[in-house]
């Protein structure tokens, strides 16, 4: 309780103070004076001193034809502002992750400082003095309009007349008749969804662009990119589509009160439940998932690689594709094989192939995860690919690159390769030729076509205890200190091997190396007793028990190649149908690209299972018109049957290269 004799004390003193400040009201209650003034500190406009920087910026609104401005910044070297100098070539990236915070990675004087850690090759740009242009695309961060996730180009998807190719060619035109410092030679790059830009660019090109390099691009997000592979449902990109269209500046933040993902994605059951659990049907791209579970008209009609194939090439393409990329695994080669023959003069597509995860041709590539390269393969790219491709198209007067149509890592030898193709083909006697490597009895492996009696392996999904993608604690999706989803395809999968619900069939020990350059292609012969179901198999290489140089690699089951598909689709993508049960029947699917040498003294594995959790969203295993919306009482277990018998052959065909 408040003493009332202190009280009584502070009267004559809160008055008098009242009165000194004007701050006595009247009767009426209304002050009888305003407060005085104290001058702010915080000047109305600060202007930074920046004459000791290497560089200028320049932040401006470049207005596109519907009279809508993109947020643009442009970084200028001082080097190539003294006067009357009109030599350096624009290198444009378009993004929706803020250009600011992609040209401010820490604040310094110098260029390289600024734009290392998330821009595109920075060494390469900083050295070779371009003109560093970044901006935000249409509806996020500083730039204005409306934001569609991948906008689709003007059609049946876009009745508007404005797309990210007419706001690439009018952002383009601005920057060539304002920017001084130019030679008037455009290039444009960029990484995954910014990788999905340069090849909006390529429709109906604005003249002064002279060379595209789609990095690791999303290009289809049903058949095998970010959403959907073969129809199973990404379901952890549910926090990014939460992020990216929650709001302008992605300042909505997906939130978990969940260590591991796995109990949070099994605790609300189906995507459609925890995405109803987050309010995700106030946002527009979730409801178009959930309308569009299948591979209809409103996915082909926005393949980027399909539309690629029905216009003119007229730019210099550079696709940039990793082996083990964990988002993007297949848009660069569905590109590549839309637009390779419009090549006529064999010079205008390049295909590179490294070793690595999504993006990390711009970081540090001497390994991924546990495996070792023995040199630093992503400078490798930088330096000696893409810096003298750049240079042939941007500066005047520099030599052609001398480059291969196709630059491909080998993995297993580790070494570069120069290919005429991808993937080699039959052209004077064939390079490679299609092996089947067949499942056998007894979990056997091998090139012989399986005999005896034994006509399948069996084991028991449980959707209550789905198989996980990686060990647990499962991380969620994301590049922060502490985070290995960069990692996971190249993760050992002796943790999957040793489940009773994932069959495993092993090869004897190789004695003589075995090459692949190209798509392994499943051809499994299964039953379900369910009405539905998924089938994820993997290609694996299994290294010696014991590995002197690095003995921790011991027995390591390094995945080269692994995908999902969901059975609904096995007669087609466009409708998903019912499975008949206890049925032998066959699905047939394409993995990723490998290129790879199996080496002598190791083994080669094959794994078959029916979930890949939480990564993929779970399969009921009964049929339900739509699997967002399924319900727990949906989900049984289903007895699962791989066939090996004679006339029920299971196998993967491997693309080998030789005898």
């Amino acid at each position: 309780m408040t003493s009332s004799r202190f009280v009584a004390g502070l009267r004559p003193a809160l008055f008098a103070l009242l009165l000194a400040t004007g701050g006595l009201l009247q009767a009426t209650g209304a002050p009888q004076a305003k407060y005085p003034n104290y001058p702010s500190e915080t000047p109305a406009k600060f202007v930074p001193v920046t004459d000791s920087f290497d560089y200028v910026s320049r932040d401006v609104m470049i207005p596109m034809r519907d009279g809508v401005k993109l947020h643009t910044i442009i970084l200028i070297p001082k080097s190539i502002q003294h006067a009357g100098a009109r030599h350096a070539g624009i290198l444009l990236t378009r993004t929706p992750y803020d250009a600011k915070a992609l040209t401010t990675h820490t604040m310094s004087g110098r260029l390289g400082p600024m734009l290392q850690g998330y821009d595109n090759a920075a060494d390469i740009i900083v050295e070779d003095g371009y003109i560093r242009v970044v901006q935000d695309v249409r509806g996020k961060y500083g730039s204005e309009g409306d934001y569609v996730m991948n906008r689709p180009l003007h059609g049946p998807l876009n009745p508007t007349p404005v797309d990210d190719a007419t706001d690439t060619w009018d952002t383009i035109d601005w920057l060539v008749k304002n920017t001084p410092e130019s030679n008037g030679k455009v290039g444009i790059l960029g990484i995954s969804y910014d990788g999905f830009e340069p090849l909006m660019a390529l429709f109906n090109p604005h003249p002064a662009l002279k060379v595209s390099v789609p990095m690791n691009p999303m290009v289809d997000g049903w058949m095998g990119d970010d959403w959907f592979h073969h129809g199973a449902f990404r379901q952890q990109n549910l926090a990014y589509m939460y992020e990216q269209t929650a709001s302008r500046d992605n300042s909505i933040k997906w939130w978990t009160s969940y260590h591991d993902e796995y109990d949070l994605f099994l605790h609300h059951g189906s995507a459609g439940a925890l995405a109803d659990a987050y309010g995700m049907r106030q946002l527009g791209f979730w409801n178009k998932l959930l309308a569009h579970p299948a591979y209809d008209s409103f996915w082909s009609d926005q393949a980027v690689d399909k539309l690629l194939a029905a216009q003119p090439l007229k730019v210099p393409v550079m696709l940039v594709h990793s082996l083990w990329d964990q988002e993007d695994i297949y848009g660069a080669l569905a590109v590549y094989r839309a637009i390779k023959p419009k090549d006529g003069s064999g010079s205008m597509v390049k295909l590179v192939m490294g070793p690595w995860h999504h993006g990390q041709e711009i970081d540090e590539g001497s390994s991924l995860g546990a495996i070792r390269f023995g040199s630093d393969t992503a400078k490798y790219f930088r330096e000696k690919i893409l810096r003298p491709y750049l240079a042939q198209y941007l500066k005047d007067g520099a030599p052609k690159a001398d480059l291969a149509p196709v630059t491909a890592y080998q993995t297993g030898s580790n070494q570069w390769q120069r290919l005429p193709r991808w993937p080699l083909a039959c052209e004077n006697g064939c390079a490679t030729k299609s092996r089947a490597l067949y499942l056998q009895a007894n979990h056997r492996l091998g090139f012989d076509a399986p005999a005896g009696d034994a006509a399948y392996d069996e084991y028991v999904s449980d959707p209550a205890r789905p198989v996980p993608f990686r060990a647990r604690p499962i991380q969620p999706i994301g590049y922060g200190d502490g985070q290995s989803w960069s990692q996971w395809l190249v993760d050992d999968q002796r943790e999957a091997s040793g489940r009773t619900d994932v069959i495993t069939y092993v090869s004897d020990v190789l004695t003589a190396p075995l090459t692949i350059s190209g798509a392994p292609e499943v051809n499994l012969v299964a039953s379900t007793s369910g009405t539905d179901s998924d089938w994820v198999v993997k290609l694996i290489d299994v290294y010696p028990d014991q590995v002197a140089e690095q003995p921790e690699m011991g027995g390591y089951q390094l995945a080269v190649a692994m995908d999902i598909f969901r059975g609904r689709y096995r007669e087609g993508f466009i409708e998903a149908k019912p499975i008949a049960a206890n049925r032998p029947l066959p699905y047939r699917f394409a993995l990723p690209a490998a290129n790879h040498v199996f080496l002598p003294g190791h083994r080669i594995m094959v794994q078959v299972q029916s979930s890949w959790f939480p990564l993929y969203d779970r399969n009921p295993q009964t049929f339900v018109p739509n699997i967002f919306l399924a319900k727990p009482a949906d989900y049984m277990k289903a007895t699962q049957r791989v066939y090996h018998a004679p006339t029920q052959a299971s196998f993967v065909a491997l693309p080998v290269v030789g005898d």
